[in-house]
């Protein structure tokens, strides 16, 4: 080829490759041209705030949307309106375009020989889909997802804080309308301590299988990793809303003055310290609400709302100023918070700073392994040494001294190096037996002890002279502990420990349901939001099982009544009774059925078992009645329970109120809400509340009760015909001369006092059965009466 010829074909390469630049461009599916004007599409001024900005583009979207408009230019349209929104909406962009006056990014300094190098390979964009959202998909591309990751790394953290993960694909017209919406949601969300995740289905099918999105786009939250689908309009408020019914119901206890006492003490049952948030918002804060989520193995959240009257004592009680929110920390002091920040805007940042400084008690309890391991942490350096003082000790009230002293000396403790802790003998017996050996194992034990590996290899020495709590065993204790700083050799013995055991993992049966809960509603929600095509297999297999049950009915059926018919012959007159009674007779013919209930008598004997120590999540149900109420109530109380009486947590008992009346007015001060009806129908007579037909269901181990009053529902019996008043009350026997020309009058009035007693259980069933759904009001008991309360007058 000559030298002129391959100079003319230079000369036309470099004249041909803007012209193919340049219409790449036009393919973008927006005139990148100076005539292109994103103010003018969305018809606003060049001074438009974002706020006015976005406003245009939201009806401008709506208006040319290509499934709403039939007009032809609609979609060329649409895709102007949100080129112009993505070039307006970002910063950078806007003023790009205000100083250079161009809407695009493939500027030939930029994109036109960015490959020219590379055998004249053009930039993407050439041939790229119109609908492609780059401003999206840029902003996308640090939350990205990939399989491993979420396995690893999203699956773990979802158990501490939920996810927000969208479904999404580079060729999803959708998904460009939907990306404003979502990126203002994962900036509020996410400062919040929402995770955040995208995953592109173009990349990562496998992931987008794994989680159940058969749809694009499709938005999905993950909590406990567990899956659930967003199914309702992508808006703001609707996306904090779903996040929000993600989180458990009772992360976060509503506190009044009513209850402020019990949540303060229940330190010693929960084992965690308590987090008081006082604002002034009637509802609980979403933050404050992931922030519980995220500590809810370590820290038990109350809110006191400022707004309502039942706070004011509360907020007396602890000085809370009302200008911004304040939040208290409290440990096993409950008069006085052991730390307290105040400020107007609370971020998370400053919230888990807080929580992390008051994340355990000053003595806790050792009820876990997880638990042990962050009090007593195993050796790595020699600086970052961590002893722990155990003491091993019981939950009666002769060791309370014990453990009073022992708490007083860890309260003050400001030695970093420093843990201590303490375990119930009875709950933790491997590691007790594996660390006293043969020693006493009936007194409290103090035992300081180094973690030195993961397996459970510790080095330890115990207190020789035991612990009492006196004068005399504190001084020795400091002693050895400061001894130890000096030399830690003196921790002269080595063992292995064993694991400790969950004090408060919940029973087999319990998980067991909670599992077939979880995935019926997985299976429910399948059906009513996915396709109908993805659900065939299990349809199929849910009525192949139906099949075969209503077949193997149907043989049993036709199987029993071929058997009847051989049978019936010899059948044909049934066996007389002894007494000759038709009814007797048929009655014999079928099993007996077991029509008592056993209801025994809550008494100073039974008090302590029935009641005080009361099995966890078993309930008595005690009647109040008295000595001339006696018969009437238990039959009619026998009768409503009956259906109860399979439930191996119930328990029937009777109070004699004429024995125990004292008992009942103090233990009815706790529910004073429930109570006051009757304080008022009583002001003015000065007598005594009659509590005949009162039902009290009492939860010892948790303390709170529940009250049923009796409800008169029954006809007035002076209305009744004489024929239903001796049937009502036939057999009742009367002492004393009668008039004989008034002998219906005097039997009347007696019938009447019957019938009134009998029915004062009426609705009892009603009240049984929304005790057993969970529906009814608790009233809470610091502490059950003591014996002296029930135990009768001699």
């Amino acid at each position: 080829m000559s030298t002129s010829a391959c100079r003319d074909m230079l000369r036309m390469h470099f004249i041909l490759l803007p012209l193919l630049l340049l219409c790449s461009s036009r393919m973008d599916g927006v005139d990148s041209g100076p005539e292109f004007d994103p103010y003018g599409v969305l018809g606003v001024k060049a001074s438009a705030s974002q706020a006015e900005i976005k406003k245009a583009y939201k009806r401008l979207a709506k208006e040319w949307h290509p499934d709403k408009n039939k007009n032809p230019g609609a979609e060329d349209m649409f895709i102007k309106i949100t080129k112009s929104y993505e070039i307006l909406a970002s910063e950078e962009k806007r003023s790009n375009y205000d100083r250079h006056g161009r809407t695009d990014d493939a500027a030939f300094g930029q994109h036109g020989f960015r490959h020219f190098h590379d055998n004249f390979y053009f930039d993407e964009t050439l041939f790229n889909f119109p609908f492609n959202n780059q401003g999206g998909r840029d902003f996308d591309s640090k939350y990205a997802l990939h399989f491993n990751q979420y396995v690893s790394d999203v699956v773990p953290d979802s158990f501490k804080r939920p996810y927000l993960i969208k479904v999404t694909s580079d060729w999803c017209f959708s998904c460009v309308h939907m990306d404003p919406v979502w990126r203002e949601s994962v900036q509020e969300l996410e400062p919040l301590g929402v995770g955040i995740g995208v995953v592109d289905v173009g990349y990562e099918q496998r992931l987008a299988n794994h989680l159940g999105a058969h749809r694009i786009p499709s938005i999905l939250g993950l909590i406990n990793g567990k899956v659930s689908f967003f199914h309702y309009a992508v808006a703001l408020e609707h996306l904090k809303r779903f996040v929000e019914d993600l989180l458990p119901t009772r992360l976060v206890e509503r506190v009044t003055d009513r209850n402020g006492a019990q949540f303060l003490n229940s330190w010693h049952e929960i084992n965690k310290p308590r987090i008081l948030l006082f604002d002034q918002v009637p509802v609980v804060p979403l933050l404050y609400k992931l922030v519980a989520f995220a500590y809810k193995d370590y820290v038990q959240f109350g809110y006191v709302d400022q707004g309502l009257t039942e706070t004011v004592n509360l907020m007396r009680r602890f000085n809370i100023n009302t200008y911004a929110p304040t939040m208290l920390a409290f440990k096993e002091n409950t008069d006085k918070p052991a730390d307290i920040i105040q400020a107007k805007g609370m971020k998370k940042q400053i919230i888990d700073e807080f929580i992390a400084n008051n994340k355990f008690l000053l003595a806790p309890r050792l009820v876990n392994q997880k638990l042990f391991d962050e009090l007593c942490p195993v050796k790595q350096f020699h600086r970052r040494r961590k002893y722990c003082v155990l003491l091993i000790t019981g939950e009666d009230e002769s060791f309370i001294t014990g453990n009073t002293a022992f708490l007083s000396l860890a309260s003050a403790n400001t030695n970093e190096v420093l843990r201590f802790a303490y375990v119930y003998q009875r709950q933790q017996q491997p590691l007790c037996e594996t660390l006293l050996k043969d020693r006493d194992s009936t007194s409290p034990q103090i035992v300081i002890l180094e973690r030195r590996n993961g397996a459970g290899k510790v080095l330890y020495k115990p207190l020789l002279s035991g612990w009492n709590g006196s004068e005399e065993d504190k001084h020795r204790l400091l002693e050895e502990l400061e001894r130890l700083q000096k030399d830690p050799s003196i921790l002269n013995y080595d063992a292995m420990l064993p694991e400790l055991n969950n004090e408060f993992a919940s029973m087999f049966l319990v998980q067991w349901i909670y599992t077939a809960y979880d995935y019926l509603s997985e299976i429910m929600d399948d059906l009513l939001h996915n396709n109908w095509r993805e659900m065939m297999p299990l349809l199929s297999l849910m009525f192949s099982a139906l099949f075969i049950l209503f077949g193997t009915v149907v043989i049993q059926a036709f199987s029993d009544s071929s058997e009847e018919k051989q049978s019936k012959p010899k059948a044909k007159e049934p066996p007389k009774a002894e007494s000759g009674s038709p009814g007797t007779a048929s009655m014999s013919s079928r099993a007996p059925k077991k029509n008592f209930v056993e209801v025994t008598e809550l008494t100073d004997i039974t008090y302590t078992s029935n009641l005080v120590k009361l099995r966890p999540g078993h309930i008595n149900v005690v009647l109040v009645l008295t000595d001339a109420s006696k018969n009437v109530l238990l039959s009619k109380f026998a009768k409503e329970v009956y259906s109860f009486t399979g439930t191996l947590t119930l328990h029937f008992s009777f109070l004699n109120v004429d024995k125990h009346s004292e008992w009942m007015d103090t233990l009815l001060e706790f529910a004073q809400d429930a109570m006051q009806i009757d304080a008022d129908e009583d002001a003015g007579g000065h007598r005594k509340v009659d509590y005949t037909g009162y039902v009290l269901a009492l939860n010892g181990h948790k303390k709170y009760l529940c009250l049923f009053k009796p409800v008169y529902t029954g006809e007035d019996v002076d209305t009744k015909p004489p024929e239903d008043e001796g049937g009502a009350t036939g057999g009742r026997s009367r002492s004393g001369p009668r008039d004989e020309h008034q002998p219906r009058k005097g039997q009347t009035r007696s019938r009447s006092t019957t019938l009134q007693i009998h029915h004062k259980l009426d609705r009892l069933g009603l009240w049984m059965e929304r005790l057993m759904e969970g529906t009814l009001p608790r009233y809470y008991i610091p502490a059950w009466p003591g014996l002296d309360k029930i135990t009768a007058n001699k």
